[in-house]
């Protein structure tokens, strides 16, 4: 008989479950959800749909067959998995792709470390990553947002914001000229232009950062520190060449910054458990993501920062954990 279970730090003394803030999650993800598909149509919808139904499948089969435990598919993490990873995608990415996505998110990046509490890395963006080294075409064909009546399969694709100024500028082109061929401030911030469903409209996402603030879901450290390192590295590129560079609210509007920071960055299992840890997590994130978008190969480098990051947070954490009680402070 199992009379005590020993899981992994961090151990959080309250009221909450596991369960209620997953849920909690979810909700702040639905105003997100219902722009992509306002924008995108049907394809919003049946990406997510598929991705959270084939995340929690693979996780009851891997849990039940070959774990042979009792599976906790009931507590919601396979469901925040399953939308964060259809947020991540083009909404007309083929339901194959999808399927494949999820049991890479679940059955390499969370099971295979023995499930919730003890996965490195989040699991969404293990599946994300591994899509778009594997299917690079399909994971970068995005749909044109034409509204609700959106065919899945007849959508018209076409380049994200970033991705335009990207390829404009290894062509010659100049900033102010490119910038004309891109939505405005206010339709990226509503969430009007091409892009993965989940990072559309900031207007969501920080509706949904607000609601996890309330419920005490997350803290402000790690979308702060993100968001402001994100502005003060791609501020000091803007004035130095505002002709080369883009400003600091065209890289917080466009992307995933907003996702990733608020969703996925802020992970209880793969962030740090101090304050100043946090703080340093998401600083890292900020000042990468912008590395990789100005100097990477890609447009985008906010999946590939939080990973980056997700790696360092054992040491983070080792390096900042609190002073035992009792123990005197050294001398040397």
């Amino acid at each position: 008989m199992k009379f005590l279970t020993v899981s992994p730090s961090p151990h959080v003394h309250g009221a909450a479950s596991v369960k209620s803030l997953m849920y909690d999650v979810v909700i702040a993800l639905l105003p997100a959800l219902g722009i992509s598909i306002y924008f995108f149509g049907v394809g919003a919808l049946v990406v997510t749909s598929i991705a959270i139904a084939s995340c929690v499948l693979f996780e009851y089969l891997i849990q039940k067959i070959l774990l042979r435990e009792e599976p906790s598919v009931s507590d919601g993490s396979a469901v925040v998995t399953g939308i964060l990873l259809a947020f991540n995608v083009p909404a007309n990415l083929p339901i194959w792709i999808i399927i494949l996505g999820a049991l890479v998110s679940i059955g390499v990046g969370k099971m295979t470390f023995g499930g919730l509490g003890n996965n490195p890395f989040n699991p969404a963006l293990v599946g994300r990553v591994f899509l778009l080294i594997s299917f690079p075409v399909q994971m970068t064909s995005w749909p044109v947002p034409k509204g609700f009546g959106t065919s899945y399969t007849d959508a018209t694709t076409g380049a994200t914001p970033l991705g335009i100024i990207k390829e404009g500028l290894l062509a010659g082109k100049e900033l102010p000229e490119l910038m004309s061929e891109v939505p405005g401030y206010l339709d990226l911030f509503v969430g009007y232009m091409k892009g993965s469903a989940g990072e559309l409209s900031a207007m969501a996402l920080l509706l949904g950062f607000g609601y996890m603030l309330y419920r005490k879901v997350i803290t402000w450290h790690i979308p702060i520190s993100i968001f402001l390192s994100v502005i003060v590295f791609s501020g000091i590129m803007w004035v130095v060449n505002p002709d080369q560079y883009l400003s600091p609210l065209f890289h917080l509007l466009t992307g995933g910054i907003m996702l990733g920071a608020i969703y996925m960055a802020t992970d209880y299992v793969t962030s740090p458990m101090t304050t100043k840890g946090k703080w340093i997590y998401g600083i890292g994130i900020g000042i990468l993501t912008i590395i990789i978008r100005i100097w990477g190969a890609y447009p985008e480098g906010i999946s590939f920062a939080i990973l980056i990051m997700n790696a360092f947070v054992p040491l983070i954490n080792s390096y900042l954990k609190p002073r035992r009680f009792g123990k005197e402070a050294s001398n040397g």
